[in-house]
């Protein structure tokens, strides 16, 4: 006979074992070709595996490799001199609670266990590597994945084993040039409905921008608006934030060319760093409110710091949440993140 302890004792360790079994897991592989003549060749295949005992609903995330847009999603290392390519591809504006909370078939990749998906990487949208030079290169990929819990509905984290890195020659050609938009143009494959949309939101950045340039002027010390978002205060920080809100604040919103042919359902928006003035919207940009959090205004604020004529800003973690826990744990990160400024900007809920 069991006594009560042995009961107790034997159920906990079958709950354990059964959560065990029901643990999630991926694996992620690379390959390509051993040598490439030209980058426009540099094709590098991502392979996805289910190696848990559930089914994986996965968001594809525009810095990941379930996405193809030409985000920073590999780390490349020239193997005999360590150099890295440059990177020329997008930074984008993506919130993995909105991107699970949308219906449509192209925000996720679903997964049975066992089962595996292919995404071909065309490397020449993403990186120039004229200053790194031929030779031979090792890749790596972004192993951060996020699955909806099917229960919460919730992004869950969960990072995939990556054994070994993908290596490759590259010889020939170093870097493409990218198609780049009419400067003539306000806006390409936006229906007139959407440009009345933009209007509103290029309006609500511009006062966006103008508040927060005044407000971040008229706060020399510590305030609960600004250690929200960027972290402890320090008069340094202050300053980088000034002046990005200074650069920000002398944009013409209105002027912006506006492309709407992005069909990401689950990404707000895109931009090239580099492109100053030409911001790409996506799917969930037109489900968001005109402003308040994760708005569209807000979105342009976010897009329009990651010009490098502003800000130049990253995208180290994505979502209100996360850009809390940034400003606690890495102030210097925090006022480098895209949307640490635009959550500043926003100020919804509203701090003093």
């Amino acid at each position: 006979m069991f006594t009560s302890s042995l009961r107790s004792a034997l159920v906990a360790l079958v709950a354990s074992a059964v959560a065990a079994a029901a643990a999630p897991g991926l694996s992620l592989t690379l390959s390509g070709a051993e040598k490439v003549n030209g980058v426009d060749n540099l094709k590098v295949v991502a392979v996805v595996k289910n190696t848990g005992d559930e089914t994986l609903t996965l968001l594809n995330d525009p810095r990941g490799p379930l996405s193809k847009l030409p985000a920073d999603t590999f780390l490349i290392q020239h193997e005999a001199t360590g150099a890295s390519p440059s990177f020329t591809g997008i930074k984008a504006k993506y919130v993995p609670t909105t991107a699970a909370k949308i219906g449509k078939e192209d925000a996720f990749t679903v997964l049975a266990p066992g089962a595996s998906v292919s995404v071909e990487h065309d490397l020449s949208a993403a990186y120039n590597f004229t200053g790194s030079g031929e030779g031979k290169y090792s890749f790596a990929a972004v192993n951060r994945f996020h699955y909806v819990h099917p229960e919460t509905g919730a992004p869950v984290e969960l990072y995939a084993d990556h054994p070994e890195a993908h290596t490759s020659s590259v010889v020939g050609t170093l870097a493409v040039a990218r198609p780049t938009l009419s400067k003539r143009a306000s806006y390409n494959g936006c229906s007139s409905s959407r440009q009345t949309s933009l209007v509103s939101a290029a309006s609500a950045a511009q006062s966006y921008a103008a508040s927060t340039y005044s407000y971040t002027t008229g706060h020399t010390a510590s305030t609960t608006r600004f250690t929200t978002w960027f972290g402890t205060y320090t008069a340094a920080h202050h300053s980088t934030i000034q002046t990005h809100f200074s650069n920000l604040n002398g944009n013409t919103y209105s002027s912006f060319t506006y492309d709407c042919t992005c069909t990401e359902s689950g990404t707000y928006a895109y931009v090239y760093p580099d492109t100053f003035g030409t911001i790409y919207l996506c799917g969930a940009f037109w489900d968001a409110p005109t402003t308040g959090t994760d708005s569209k205004g807000g979105t342009l604020i976010h897009e329009s710091s990651h010009f490098t004529k502003n800000a130049g800003t990253q995208d180290y973690e994505y979502g209100q949440t996360n850009a809390k826990a940034l400003a606690k744990s890495d102030s210097s990160e925090a006022i480098m993140n895209a949307d640490n400024h635009e959550y500043y900007a926003e100020n919804n809920p509203s701090l003093s």
